[in-house]
């Protein structure tokens, strides 16, 4: 049965807005992030602190994931056409594949300029202004996190969600640059390019929880615990009197359902698709985030009748 339509106007308008929402709060982050960039670059530049230039790094590369994800948002506005029959939302999760990229690549980077350092030890100059850069890309990210989470929650989407995540815990890498700054005060001249190797190991842990957020959009995984309460809502729908299989997917930040309910075998066509319509309704309106639902109705099998039997050989 094909989704019903009477909420389809407002179903386009509100997903048009939750898109433009998400833009405003990327672009947003990326001014804010890159203004932390540039500040933290010139510092980089005249103190010569690697641990600095990781946390810049990192910043420029989390800046940068507006840039995947500001096209992913706005080719999941475009209609979907008879090629992609369920829209773009799904460049969401090829811009995920992108932001894990970047990420690593700023981890390598960063590495590699650590490891040089300690083979090529330096002393680090200006430590005020090494100290002061680094409270400033913690006050950056902390302030762009918040805004990307609450965005994120508003709008449903997971990826903002994880940026807003990243970017928290980029801030606190960028206060780990003032221990290093705080052990070359002191004379430890190894202090920087330590700090600078575990402001590494801490974007490669970001690392991880991305690629592996990607990961399970990309093989279409949601929580188990929306499929619970699909299932116990589709039950409590009247005339539903058991379950088939119910399949979730995530199409860019919004979800799509199919389910198979069983109704009572002797219901006239008419009655089978107003049960439907109404489990796809109930779906609706207690799964956050849930655009449409096909909903399909089987005949309840406990008369002996194999209703798919021409479908065995093919299952």
């Amino acid at each position: 049965m094909r989704p019903h339509s009477h909420e389809a106007a407002d179903k386009v308008d509100a997903a048009m807005e939750s898109s433009a929402e998400g833009m405003r709060a990327l672009w947003v982050s990326l001014a804010g992030l890159g203004a932390t960039t540039v500040i933290q670059a010139l510092v980089v530049a005249f103190s010569g602190s690697v641990a600095l230039l990781g946390d810049t790094l990192h910043n420029a590369a989390d800046a940068l994931t507006a840039v995947p994800l500001g096209v992913a948002f706005w080719l999941g506005r475009r209609s979907p056409t008879r090629r992609y029959t369920y829209g773009y939302g799904r460049a969401e999760d090829l811009a995920g594949v992108v932001i894990v990229t970047t990420i690593a690549a700023s981890s390598v980077a960063a590495a590699y300029a650590a490891v040089q350092r300690l083979a090529h030890p330096q002393d680090v100059s200006n430590l005020w202004a090494v100290a002061a850069a680094a409270l400033a890309g913690f006050a950056g990210n902390e302030l762009v996190a918040r805004y990307r989470i609450r965005v994120g929650r508003k709008i449903g989407s997971a990826a903002l969600i994880a940026d807003g995540l990243h970017a928290r815990t980029d801030g606190f890498t960028s206060l780990a640059v003032l221990a290093g700054a705080a052990g070359a005060a002191l004379g430890w001249r190894q202090a920087d390019p330590i700090v600078g190797l575990l402001i590494t190991i801490a974007i490669l842990s970001v690392l991880r929880q991305a690629a592996r957020e990607v990961y399970r959009r990309l093989m279409d995984a949601v929580d188990p615990a929306l499929i619970d309460h699909a299932e116990t809502t589709l039950r409590a729908t009247p005339g539903v009197l058991g379950l088939g299989q119910v399949r979730m997917r995530w199409i860019g930040h919004h979800l799509r359902a199919e389910c198979d309910v069983i109704v009572d075998a002797g219901a006239t066509a008419v009655q089978a698709h107003t049960i439907a319509v109404d489990a796809e309704h109930a779906l609706i309106h207690a799964i956050p985030r849930l655009r449409a639902a096909t909903v399909h109705a089987d005949p309840d099998p406990r008369g002996g009748t194999d209703h798919h039997a021409p479908l065995t050989a093919h299952r």
